[in-house]
Formats: C-alpha cells, structure tokens, sequence
C-alpha cells in the first residue's frame, strides 16, 4: 500500500512539475520583412529562454496582421505602416504604440535598368519613368506596408500603373524579390529583406536615400478592453524586451554579409 501510495505521489509530482514548466504561448503578427530577415529567429529565442514562453510568429502583411489584431486573434503586432498603425490605435483596437527600429525602402532592378531610373532626381520622377517605360514592375499587392508605401509613390504621378507589365502578386517580400529577379522586373523593397536575399539576386539597388522611404517599424498590443482574452503582460514583456538595451543591442548587432539591416529607435 505503501509503495503505491508513494507511485502515486511521484506520478503527481511530475505533473505539476510539467505543467509548472510549461511555456506560455504569445501570438504576434508581424510584416514578411521581420521574418524573413531573420531578425525574429534571432531576438525570438532569447525572449522566450527568460520567461519560460514560446513566441508564434503570425508572418503576413501589415494590413492582414492589423486585422489579425483587430479580431483578437493575436496578443500583439509589430509594422510598419503608420497611418494605419495610428488608426489601429484611435479605433483603440491596439494600445501603447511603439517604435522599435527602422530601415529603409529602395526601388531594386535590372543592372541595364531600361526605365533610366538611376539618372531620376527625384521620387516622382522614378515613378513616371517607371510608368513610361512600361518595362515590368512586381507589386506585392497583399496590403501590406510596403504596398502601402508603393501605392503613395505612384499617388506622386497623378496616375495608375495599368497593363501587362504591372504584375500585382498578393505574396510577401521574399516570394516578390524571387520574381522580380527572374522576370528582370523592378520593385519596391525594404532594405532589410533584400539585404537578407541579396546573394540569390541579380537585381541592384537603383533608387534610395530619399526621405520618403524612411521605414519605421512600431510594436503594438491588442487592447485587453476589446478582448479580454490577450495576453497583455506576457505582450508587454515581448515590448519591453524590443525595446531594453538587450533587444536594442541584437537589432543593433543583427547582420547579414555584414551589412546592417535595421537600426535600433530606443537606445541608439
């Protein structure tokens, strides 16, 4: 009886020692770029080892992780389109919006680049020789940040991009890069991701440094006041831990090829 009694008390002592150790889970959407990079494979890890929790990486556009967050199917994102990030928040579907990091956009083609639009002085001048040339241009086409971005720039022309040569996919930057590049196509991209994928590529970097393309990232948590079921402390760990000196640093320290792909906002 005695040593039943004590199988027993050993059965429910490594029970409730697997349920003591088992992780939480956060759900966090994020852009293509953030995934795709490999930044989240980096920071990702860390996180979870210090509060014993398991991140599940939702990657898709802006706009389709901002609904994830506005249907509660999430505990928290991070994007990188402001105006719809803002409205986000007024709507208050999200709280304690964020900045994180940034890169940049830059408009990538064929080296022999048959819409000229290396000699361009300008953005709006890029997007009318774009426009002119007709040549093939890969839009992502999936509403996300840097679609949104795209479809300001060609807003510059007063026109649309219409016809055969405008492809727009409804895929993420790294599915876009791969077609651009086998079509000799250009395209919008974040910095970051083509400097992830730069060594399958044959595309250049022909456009970039203008103050339009600026590309800040903002992480940002559902509002427990619209669904009560988020996550809201485990949310704003995952935030505070972006932003502290130890995930600054790895931003900060994050290469590929030795080039930097996003650069730290909090602790610079």
């Amino acid at each position: 009886m005695k040593k039943i009694l004590a199988i027993l008390c050993l059965a429910i002592l490594l029970v409730n020692t697997a349920i003591a150790v088992e992780p939480q889970r956060l759900k966090l959407a994020t852009t293509t770029s953030t995934d795709n990079s490999g930044l989240l494979a980096v920071l990702n890890p860390v996180f979870e080892k210090q509060h014993n929790a398991k991140v599940d990486v939702i990657s898709v556009g802006t706009g389709k992780a901002i609904r994830l967050g506005e249907n509660g199917d999430v505990d928290l994102i991070l994007v990188h389109a402001p105006a719809a990030e803002k409205k986000f928040v007024d709507n208050d579907f999200g709280i304690e919006r964020k900045p994180v990091m940034h890169n940049d956009f830059v408009i990538i083609g064929p080296a022999s680049d048959p819409a000229g639009i290396k000699s361009a002085e300008s953005l709006k001048q890029v997007m009318q020789k774009l426009l002119d040339a007709g040549h093939g241009f890969v839009s992502r086409g999936d509403d996300s940040g840097t679609h949104k971005k795209e479809k300001q720039l060609w807003q510059t022309t007063d026109q649309q991009p219409e016809g055969d040569w405008y492809l727009s996919v409804g895929q993420g930057m790294g599915v876009v890069l791969r077609m651009a590049n086998d079509k000799e196509a250009y395209t919008l991209t974040d910095r970051g991701t083509y400097l992830a994928y730069k060594d399958k590529l044959t595309l250049n970097v022909l456009y970039e440094n203008d103050e339009a393309l600026f590309n800040p990232y903002h992480v940002i948590m559902v509002n427990p006041a619209k669904h009560p079921h988020v996550k809201i402390d485990l949310a704003r760990k995952y935030s505070d831990f972006l932003r502290n000196q130890q995930g600054q640093d790895l931003i900060r320290n994050f290469k590929v090829n030795n080039e930097i792909l996003f650069h730290p906002d909090v602790i610079k």
